[in-house]
């Protein structure tokens, strides 16, 4: 297994983990099946965000405030995750597995699990595959995420990112 660089400080991870709710999303348009959005608890860092049928969230995206990459599982499936509190999880892209730290969120009562990392090209490899699956700390399968279309969402982020500056 690959071990992914999930470089941020703590601190700044906490704070990220505490700001991910504190302030609304703006709906930017939706582009092959992922919503594209902004989020100033980032400093306006633009995502791609799909909802699934049984409430899940996944947002793929930038942290403007942090000059990194990240993605967010929210999920059922992680069980007793704590705002704040690292994990160690894997995820796997077509086969290949990644070890990361990620930093437990909870939005509207459902837990989250977030991996930063500080190569934001890393996000285009992931729009690059076609499933992602993400296995909680106990290594049980929490979510595969269909990543179709999210190549194209990306782009339009991107684009996004570059007019918020």
């Amino acid at each position: 297994m690959k071990t992914l660089a999930v470089l941020c400080a703590t601190a700044i991870l906490s704070l990220g983990a505490v700001a991910v709710s504190a302030q609304a999303l703006i709906d930017k348009g939706f582009v092959s099946g992922w919503n594209v959005m902004v989020d100033p608890s980032f400093g306006n860092g633009c995502l791609i965000q799909t909802v699934y049928q049984d409430y899940s969230i996944v947002r793929i995206g930038y942290d403007a405030t942090g000059n990194r990459g990240y993605f967010v599982v929210f999920h059922k499936g992680w069980g007793d995750i704590e705002k704040g509190k690292k994990y160690d999880i894997t995820f796997d892209l077509d086969g290949q597995k990644y070890d990361a730290v990620a930093t437990g969120f909870v939005q509207d009562q459902v837990p989250g699990a977030g991996v930063f990392f500080t190569d934001r090209e890393f996000i285009h490899s992931i729009a690059q595959k076609k499933v992602m699956t993400v296995y909680n700390q106990a290594g049980e399968q929490v979510i595969a995420i269909d990543l179709k279309g999210s190549a194209k969402a990306l782009d339009y982020a991107r684009k996004c990112q570059a007019a918020e500056g």
